[in-house]
């Protein structure tokens, strides 16, 4: 067996260039030989992910959760794809919220040392690819379009005064979604579709099986021409609640489903996993278990038992 550890030298003000040779001193005394892979500029972390299909059986990657995408990305269409160990070390890191990895990074890497292989689904949105969200609409530029030295300095709360801006010239997005069985066509303040239990820190689906072939999705109903404070209020209700209180929502559209198209009739920002993703209409589907990511043993069971409720 053999690993390729792939580190962002930035993420979390450079705790991992701090903790490196104990990460693969422990990761090596399981997993064989362990080669570095320090990143150094946007996209690397695909380029050293995707050459490393059919040369590791595993790559390790430490960074936030545009790291951990950035990864899925150069290994999503590949036969020979490596499994996954994650180290979350960014601002949000829903995905390591979602799974139960822990943030410490020492607590981390003895998870995936005693950890459980999970066969973790993920999505592609025309050629790109996720793993735990796609959304558009209100607050969702915040996540790409914050300082990284702010998130540096004031980490989440960055966030927060980022995404309050759009309150003031934030417009509906007019949207037709198209599935196999139904067209939706709806002003909406809100897309979210979720693959994952945590977004944007918030453990807004707590009961999401994320191995089951599907995703969910949530619009959150606006005024024609405008978002007025009666929609923010939605939003907010969402993300403070869950999914679970708000999908009989009579102003909220909720559904599963595998794939879909969306197109609009006005701009269109996609966020994908935290990071802008391209503009427009798009092609949505699912890839059923398409990555194997370690996890720990207590949230593999949790999560094994979700999907057999959801069956």
């Amino acid at each position: 067996m053999s690993g390729i550890f792939i580190f962002n030298p930035e993420s979390g003000k450079g705790k991992i260039v701090k903790h490196k040779e104990y990460i693969v001193s422990q990761l090596a005394s399981v997993y064989g030989d362990i080669d570095l892979a320090p990143t150094t500029h946007s996209g690397h972390a695909t380029e050293l992910a995707a050459d490393a299909c059919g040369k590791y059986d595993y790559i390790f990657v430490a960074g936030g959760d545009g790291t951990l995408n950035e990864v899925v990305n150069g290994i999503a269409d590949k036969d020979n794809k490596p499994t996954i160990g994650y180290i979350p070390t960014g601002t949000v890191n829903d995905v390591a919220h979602s799974l139960g990895i822990s943030k410490n990074v020492k607590k981390a890497v003895n998870e995936l040392v005693k950890g459980k292989i999970f066969a973790h689904d993920i999505f592609k949105v025309n050629q790109h690819y996720g793993i735990y969200v796609c959304c558009a609409g209100l607050f969702t530029v915040a996540s790409f379009d914050t300082k990284r030295t702010a998130k540096k300095h004031f980490g989440k709360i960055a966030y927060f005064f980022r995404g309050v801006k759009d309150l003031f010239k934030a417009k509906p997005i007019h949207i037709s979604l198209e599935t196999e069985n139904k067209t939706i066509k709806k002003d909406v303040a809100l897309m979210l579709v979720l693959n994952s239990r945590s977004t944007a820190g918030f453990m807004l689906n707590r009961k999401a099986a994320l191995d089951d072939g599907v995703v969910e999705v949530i619009l959150v109903h606006s005024h024609k021409n405008r978002i007025g404070f009666s929609d923010v209020l939605r939003c907010a209700n969402l993300f403070l609640f869950g999914v679970k209180a708000n999908k009989n929502n009579k102003k909220i559209t909720y559904f599963k489903t595998d794939k879909f198209k969306l197109s609009t009739d006005g701009g269109l920002t996609i966020n994908l996993d935290g990071e802008k993703c391209g503009e427009g209409a798009f092609e949505f589907s699912v890839m059923k278990q398409g990555v194997n990511i370690i996890i720990p043993q207590k949230s593999y069971e949790k999560l094994t038992k979700l999907k057999d409720k959801h069956e």
